[in-house]
């Protein structure tokens, strides 16, 4: 790769329950991802096909069942375990995800809460 060729997904909205406090387990809250994928794009540019990229619908297909089929007490925890399947099932070379947990029970006024990590191969 030449470049830093990059396929984001961004605002990728769901509803699940992940969180420490066992009222999140229960009521449930909304959580928000955001991916980029590093993977070189340019046969895909040269070519047109899908086959020569990574499909981005499938991508988010394997985002919402992480999300919202899974229950795990950390968004750390779920930002790994989205890395981790993205990674084993698409030909990316370097994820980055990012979850937003905007209803965080923080006492204070706030517009979000996030992690961010990166893997590779």
């Amino acid at each position: 790769m030449t470049g830093h060729d990059v396929i984001h997904l961004r605002g990728l909205e769901f509803y699940a329950y992940h969180g420490v406090m066992p009222e999140e387990q229960v009521l449930g809250q909304r959580f928000i991802i955001d991916m980029d994928l590093y993977y070189d794009l340019s046969k895909a540019g040269s070519s047109d096909s899908v086959e020569d990229t990574i499909h981005y619908g499938e991508v988010y297909q394997v985002i919402k069942a992480c999300v919202t089929e899974e229950k795990h007490q950390l968004i750390e925890r779920l930002a790994e375990v989205i890395a981790q399947r993205v990674l084993e099932q698409f030909v990316c070379k370097t994820v980055r995800v990012e979850v937003h947990k905007p209803q965080a029970p923080v006492p204070g006024i706030f517009r979000d809460v996030s992690i961010e990590i990166w893997r590779g191969r």
